[in-house]
């Protein structure tokens, strides 16, 4: 499952691809607001790259941009929120949320948090690292990711996955830099993000089918909220 939860199955995945779209229109307005040329704006930039990658709409990803910018009238505002506690089984999350209604998004998340736990700050994220995820494909055949990471200065990666996409991490404060590095190394980045990675997560393996159907039903309700941008969980795997 990884640092990030994300959803299985094939009418998950196309009901996702909506929920990324805007997603990734909220992430591109916040960067935006540092301005609208992404060759003078690398947050902007990497939002870009990865909007592009899967295809969103032209016209939508310019929109986003505009209205970030404040080109369409008044800067859209949205505010950062991470929420903290454990799903089932004690199973911990970080959960960041970009909202226009702060006292809407937290009356949901108080909601959605009865079939877990809702932390304080600072009771759960403790437990985790705050890092940069890059998630990039070999751009030729024969490329070393180990080699890769250690050229371009991430601390980690971990081995491409069924879609051939492997994830190198960094400092948070690197993730430009490696960004910018990968593809001298034989690596196409498809998106980099800042995120959560746990220090000691839960092996899937102490939970029984029925235990983790529970921690994903959860993850999956938090995952549908609109406000919610990215879920980080600590669950090996």
């Amino acid at each position: 499952m990884g640092a990030q939860w994300k959803a299985k199955g094939k009418a998950q995945a196309a009901d996702a691809r909506g929920k990324l779209f805007g997603r990734l229109a909220k992430d591109i307005m916040i960067a935006a607001r540092n301005g609208a040329d992404p060759a003078a704006n690398s947050r902007l930039r990497l939002v870009v790259e990865q909007a592009r990658k899967v295809s969103m709409p032209k016209e939508t990803l310019e929109r986003a941009i505009k209205k970030g910018a404040g080109l369409l009238g008044d800067a859209v505002s949205f505010d950062r929120v991470i929420y903290e506690g454990f799903a089932p089984h004690q199973v911990p999350v970080m959960i960041e949320v970009l909202t226009d209604n702060v006292n809407r998004t937290a009356s949901e998340m108080r909601v959605l948090f009865r079939k877990g736990q809702q932390g304080t700050s600072g009771s759960v994220s403790w437990d985790f690292d705050h890092v940069g995820f890059i998630e990039a494909e070999p751009a030729q055949a024969g490329a070393d990711a180990e080699l890769a990471a250690i050229e371009a200065g991430a601390q980690d990666f971990e081995p491409a996955d069924e879609d051939g996409v492997t994830v190198f991490i960094t400092e948070a404060t690197d993730l430009d830099l490696v960004s910018r590095a990968l593809p001298n190394f034989g690596f196409t980045v498809v998106a980099a993000k800042l995120g959560y990675k746990p220090k000691n997560p839960v092996d899937p393996a102490n939970l029984s089918a029925e235990q983790m159907e529970e921690v994903e039903a959860f993850l999956g309700a938090i995952d549908n909220n609109d406000d919610v941008q990215n879920v980080f969980v600590g669950l090996a795997g």
